[in-house]
């Protein structure tokens, strides 16, 4: 860990200088487990944003209005809706999403092009507008705010997700914190959520644009736990330069410092989603090493985590690690199998294409454990 990177206590989305949120019920999310689906989050000033949206072709309304405006260097306000995604709804969900901007956009007094808009829900249904108008005008915004927000964004969510990070540098400090919502439809390549993350750190919003892309390779774009991807998916960050620290560049040290703590916060939120995904039992981490690329270990990691059979493997706290490296076999990853290593756990079970004595109630017991470690060495 990073001595220069330290987690703040009960940190979210609002924990970053010059952000306030706030969040009502308007009766959206029949299911809302803390009677919130409306939220809210504005800045003091403009803020760099830039987002990674889904890659599927049939995109959400909102989608498609937000990546019409980003990147952006004049964002002052985001609105979010859960209960309905606003999804396959033609061009009536394109107004009805400029309209949810608008609203916002009165209660900030701000212009309409400087809000973001989001939703989550159920698609295929006509977005409640005036609802969402109404609760946009009566949100009381707050510094601590950004709790409310986590939760009026969950949909099928057990838990809220959220995490922020204090970063100090030779220019000084600044926040980044997030909140994210997702626990279906979950699949790689900007896996099925939510995520806004922000910092008041100065940021330009073109190299906002290259951190985003960067942190959603190493931490959306790595989770799965149902094979499906959402029409809604989105990672946005918003920085404000509150904190008065000088621009960061990407090839600088202070840009390569901020690159490691936006990958951590966006790892500890894709990992809370895949940890809380719809009929989870467990969190499964697959760990490849001795890979020829970076791609080749991806292509690997990505087979085994989705493969139905390791799922119903460890779902049973069966030890049938053939079908571990079966799936890796078939992945198209280049691998040779007299150098192959396995462990599940401390246990290791195959080293160099040769099985290993070791017990099976062993390796049972570690995959019946909340988090089950697989480890594969393609040499």
């Amino acid at each position: 860990m990073c001595e220069n990177i330290i987690q703040i206590p009960d940190g979210t989305i609002t924990s970053a200088r010059g952000f306030s949120a706030g969040a009502l019920y308007a009766g959206i999310n029949k299911h809302s487990l803390f009677n919130l689906d409306v939220a809210l989050l504005a800045c003091e000033n403009e803020c760099s944003s830039a987002a990674v949206f889904t890659t599927n072709k049939v995109k959400a309304a909102p989608v498609l209005y937000c990546r019409s405006l980003l990147p952006s260097s004049s964002i002052r306000g985001l609105i979010v809706n859960s209960g309905n995604a606003n999804a396959c709804t033609g061009t009536q969900g394109l107004e009805d999403a400029r309209s949810v901007a608008g609203a916002a956009a009165t209660r900030l007094g701000v212009a309409t092009s400087q809000i973001l808009v989001m939703s989550t829900g159920v698609i295929g249904r006509k977005l409640p507008v005036s609802a969402i108008e109404q609760a946009a005008a009566e949100i009381e915004l707050e510094p601590g705010g950004g709790h409310k927000f986590a939760r009026a964004i969950m949909t099928t969510d057990t838990r809220p997700k959220e995490i922020a990070l204090r970063v100090d540098d030779e220019t000084g400090s600044y926040v980044i914190g997030g909140v994210a919502k997702g626990a279906g439809m979950i699949c790689p390549n900007m896996a099925t959520t939510l995520c806004f993350i922000t910092t008041d750190a100065a940021v330009p919003a073109e190299t906002l644009k290259l951190c985003v892309r960067r942190a959603a390779v190493v931490s959306f774009n790595m989770i799965t736990v149902d094979g499906d991807m959402s029409t809604n998916d989105t990672l946005l960050v918003m920085a404000n330069g509150a904190s008065g620290s000088k621009p960061i560049t990407p090839a600088s040290k202070a840009g390569k410092l901020f690159q490691q703590a936006l990958d951590r916060v966006c790892i500890y939120l894709a990992r809370s989603v895949a940890a809380d995904g719809e009929g989870a039992t467990r969190l499964v981490t697959v760990n490849v090493s001795g890979a020829a690329t970076n791609r080749e270990a991806a292509l690997a990691a990505k087979a085994i985590a989705g493969s139905n059979l390791v799922k119903s493997a460890i779902h049973g706290s069966d030890p049938n690690w053939g079908r571990i490296v079966s799936a890796a076999g078939r992945s198209g990853a280049i691998l040779e199998e007299s150098r192959l290593s396995l462990s599940i756990g401390e246990t290791d079970m195959w080293q160099g294409g040769q099985i290993l004595p070791f017990d099976l109630k062993n390796v049972s017991s570690a995959m019946s454990q909340p988090e089950v470690v697989i480890n594969l060495d393609l040499g």
